[in-house]
């Protein structure tokens, strides 16, 4: 399917979408959401479910730097979240 596509006249938001991820892929977003208005949050990880997670954890002062780099977060979050 992806060689019926004419790349050069394509709207300029799919074009970026294509080159990011590939016309295929690009194909598949449009097939699943055209139409639709996409917004995507700044942050990666949902705030609630992972304070959940990081209540089940036993944070260690020593981890905290490296939980705020992997989800994004400030350690002083990350510090309070996991209470």
């Amino acid at each position: 399917m992806a060689e019926k596509v004419d790349y050069d006249i394509l709207n300029e938001s799919y074009k970026e979408i294509a080159e990011l991820i590939g016309v295929e892929a690009m194909l598949k977003i449009r097939d699943n959401y055209c139409g639709m208005q996409l917004q995507l949050p700044m942050r990666l990880y949902d705030a609630n479910k992972l304070r959940k997670k990081l209540q089940t954890m036993d944070v260690q002062s020593n981890q905290i730097m490296m939980l705020s780099r992997k989800y994004g977060y400030s350690p002083r979050w990350i510090k309070e979240a996991s209470k």
